[in-house]
């Protein structure tokens, strides 16, 4: 089972997010979290929330589960673009420069090692009987 949580419009450019974000891909939660907490980048806070809501948003769709069973990792994590600002700033000779103050989208989903290890155990099982009945016939 998985769970879903977004970030929309975080006023941190996407390539900074994109560092913080690389570093949890595919981790355990705890681990995650302990990773984000003592991180000191600016985005790391941020995705340590969002994180916590994805953990929540988990709990809510399986209500019938523990947590500590359910060995949660970080499936999939990326970050787009957002909406961005543009200002002008004076130069030199009367002139303007552009400024892009641009913003981010993050999504973050969170999954269960119990139940994605199941179903990997129960193709294989289809596909050596599948290979059983091509090698007896």
């Amino acid at each position: 089972m998985e769970a879903v949580a977004k970030l929309k419009n975080v006023p941190t450019a996407p390539r900074k997010m994109r560092m913080v974000a690389d570093m949890i891909r595919g981790e355990r939660v705890n681990r995650a979290l302990n990773i984000l907490k003592f991180e000191p980048k600016e985005g790391a806070a941020r995705l340590e929330k969002l994180l916590l809501s994805a953990i929540s948003n988990w709990q809510a769709k399986n209500e019938d589960e523990r947590l500590e069973d359910a060995d949660l990792y970080v499936k999939e994590i990326f970050v787009d673009g957002g909406r961005m600002l543009k200002r002008l700033r004076p130069a030199p000779q009367g002139r303007a420069h552009r400024i892009r103050k641009r913003s981010n989208h993050v999504t973050l989903v969170v999954a269960s090692h119990n139940i994605v290890g199941e179903s990997i155990a129960e193709e294989a099982e289809v596909e050596e009987e599948v290979t059983n009945e091509t090698d007896n016939n």
